[in-house]
């Protein structure tokens, strides 16, 4: 077992180091990062505690994204990583992880946007319309 997640490793509160009383923990496995990267989607199954399965992302090319002003949501192609507060070097290799900053194809939106405007258009001249008959008569 290489990746601990326990934290028998570390000082106490006052700066003692701890005694090793004991090996390391089935249950206090880790594991290495998915590191998602971006391409073609590649997603494997992990088996962990209990048998359950997680899903790992190790390669993907689209996601779900949401325009918040406009509150529309669709499924987007990424186009790359911009910026990460944490690390440049994410930025460099394209790896996908919270709180990045990435780069998205915005023709999802800009249709969704323009229905939006053509149906308001058509509202807006319905109703002109229906003023000018009721004036007339």
């Amino acid at each position: 077992m290489g990746i601990s997640r326990s934290s028998r490793h570390k000082r106490s509160a006052t700066g003692a180091q701890r005694p090793h009383y004991r090996k390391k923990r089935k249950f206090e496995l880790g594991r290495q990062a998915a590191s998602t990267k971006l391409g073609p989607k590649r997603v494997h199954s992990v088996r962990v505690r209990g048998g359950n399965l997680k899903h790992r992302a190790l390669r993907l090319e689209s996601g779900n994204f949401a325009w918040g002003s406009e509150q529309t949501t669709r499924k987007t192609r990424i186009i790359s990583v911009v910026y990460n507060a944490s690390n440049n070097e994410l930025v460099r290799t394209n790896t996908l992880v919270k709180g990045a900053i990435i780069q998205v194809d915005a023709t999802p939106f800009r249709q969704c946007n323009e229905n939006k405007d053509s149906l308001f258009q058509k509202a807006k001249n319905a109703v002109g319309l229906g003023e000018e008959t009721a004036t007339k008569h």
